[in-house]
């Protein structure tokens, strides 16, 4: 079964997101940061190389808030969601993307609002749950 990690940055209300380049299945859709969990590697360790890997930037990272499963090309998959706190915001010193196209960070009611992949938005209540968000 294939792992991944989503990373949710939560700060002054707001949610760290990223749009995905336009490739693939998922791409152009906007998600939470994060991606596959590699051989050998725990969590954190695959939450920290994706970081540095797709946004050039050292993360945080803290508690479990949310998990889940779903199906991409006919297998199943498992996504677990952590709360992180990425080195930097992205607006005072940008981000150097490398699959994504734009980051935003935005209220978590907006987020319905949003062409998001399915595995993160399946797991979006449970997130605003662990976060105390109504």
């Amino acid at each position: 079964m294939s792992r991944s990690v989503a990373c949710i940055d939560y700060r002054d209300g707001k949610i760290l997101i990223a749009k995905r380049i336009v490739r693939g299945d998922m791409g152009g859709r906007w998600e939470f940061p994060g991606g596959k969990i590699e051989e050998g590697e725990d969590y954190s360790t695959a939450i920290k190389r994706e970081m540095q890997e797709e946004f050039g930037c050292d993360c945080e990272v803290f508690e479990q808030l949310a998990q889940g499963t779903f199906i991409h090309s006919g297998k199943e998959c498992s996504v677990f969601a952590f709360r992180v706190k990425l080195g930097i915001d992205g607006i005072k010193e940008p981000f150097t993307l490398t699959e994504h196209t734009q980051t935003d960070w935005v209220e978590p009611e907006k987020i319905s609002q949003l062409n998001f992949v399915d595995s993160d938005i399946n797991i979006f209540d449970q997130i605003k749950k662990s976060l105390g968000i109504n």
